[in-house]
This record gives structure tokens, C-alpha cells and sequence, in this order.
């Protein structure tokens, strides 16, 4: 399993870049999901977002954790995703890593 921490580039127009393809990333995550590529993703927010409505909510990145066979699978599936395609994911900043969930008695 792998953790990815994809936070999103700061410049101004990325969060807009963001809302406008959030429905075709949307549409290829729910298949990942389904595969079982992606066992849990979501978008990170800005710590005022959690006291505003979900609508009013500004998001800042994306955090996943996936199954794959080796880490150049998961690259690649990051790569080819809307959001790295599209600029929304800042590349300088993505960290892939091997993650191991623990287990508790």
C-alpha cells in the first residue's frame, strides 16, 4: 500500500482550475475506487474551511491511500490524473510512500 500527499500549487487561478475538472477526477477516482486501486482519498482544506459550509469549503490538496503492485504504478496513475494533467496537484511537493496500516490488539 502506498500514502500520496498531493497538495494543490498556491498560485492564484488553481483553485478554480480545480473546481473545473473536480468532475472528470471525480469520475476516474470513483473507478480507481471501485478497483480497488484506491482503498481511501479525499481532499485536504484549509483549517478555517472546517467552520464553513461544505459548499463554502476551499480545498488544498489530496491525500490517498492505494494498493498497487510497486510505486512506479502509483506515479503513473497520479501522472495521468486530471488534476496533475491539468496543473491543480503541485509536482514539486507530491510525496508518494510506502504505507503500512498498523493493527491494534
Amino acid at each position: 500500500m502506498f500514502l500520496v500527499y498531493a497538495p494543490d500549487k498556491t498560485d492564484q487561478g488553481t483553485f478554480q482550475r480545480r473546481l473545473s475538472v473536480r468532475p472528470k477526477h471525480l469520475v476516474r477516482s470513483t473507478q480507481m475506487f471501485e478497483s480497488g486501486f484506491i482503498k481511501v482519498a479525499g481532499a485536504m482544506l484549509t483549517p478555517e474551511s472546517i467552520e464553513t459550509p461544505s459548499s463554502e469549503r476551499k480545498m488544498i490538496g489530496s491525500v490517498l491511500i492505494v494498493e498497487a503492485e510497486n510505486i512506479g504504478a502509483v506515479r503513473k496513475a497520479i501522472e495521468e490524473d486530471i488534476y496533475y494533467t491539468s496543473g491543480v496537484w503541485d509536482p514539486e511537493k507530491l510525496m508518494i510512500t510506502p504505507w503500512v496500516p498498523a493493527h491494534f490488539p
